[in-house]
């Protein structure tokens, strides 16, 4: 007979160790299996807590832009900035967002941060604005990620040409945000 769990887990933990999971080995081997193994529970478990893989990517999505400040005060491209970093602050943040937000099933935190610099900045047409700006911002760093990515493992091309601009951040990034929604340069 094998004693008592004394451990219990809560949907909180189940994704806090989850993100903590991807950030170790990556989307592709964060499986529910390793999950459960991680949490020392069997896989069906984690059903408890969540319906299916895709709703708990959307959890870990959630988690990760929780560190997007509600308001930042600095304007949209400084909002813009504070979404990118949450996603880069993760390995694969930007590939689990964007696969979450394509689903509609999260990334609802950095359109309303969006939406609210947009808003304050006069902008017209804020719905509209704050979803081409949000899928501009996931897709860069998106290119980004997979570029770090690739070349944490040597898999980057010597002559990255016209890539390496879309990694030069800042100044492409701010650039891009500014194109987007019609702001003037600084």
């Amino acid at each position: 007979m094998t004693p008592p769990r004394t451990a219990r887990h809560d949907r909180g933990h189940v994704v806090d160790v989850a993100l903590e999971l991807l950030d170790r080995v990556g989307l592709p081997d964060l499986t529910m299996r390793r999950l459960a193994a991680e949490l020392d529970v069997q896989p069906s478990a984690l059903y408890w807590h969540v319906a299916s893989k895709q709703e708990l990517l959307a959890a870990v999505a959630d988690r990760i832009l929780d560190r997007t400040p509600p308001s930042p005060d600095d304007g949209v491209p400084a909002a813009a900035r504070s979404i990118r970093d949450a996603l880069l602050a993760y390995r694969d943040g930007a590939e689990v967002v964007m696969s979450s937000y394509a689903l509609g099933l999260g990334a609802r935190h950095a359109y309303d941060v969006l939406a609210g610099a947009l808003r304050r900045a006069g902008i017209p047409d804020v719905d509209a604005s704050a979803a081409v700006l949000l899928q501009f911002v996931l897709g860069h760093t998106l290119v980004v990620q997979q570029r770090m990515h690739a070349e944490s493992h040597g898999a980057a091309g010597v002559d990255g040409g016209w890539i390496e601009s879309a990694r030069s951040d800042a100044a492409i990034f701010d650039h891009g945000v500014r194109a987007l929604v019609a702001l003037p340069a600084r």
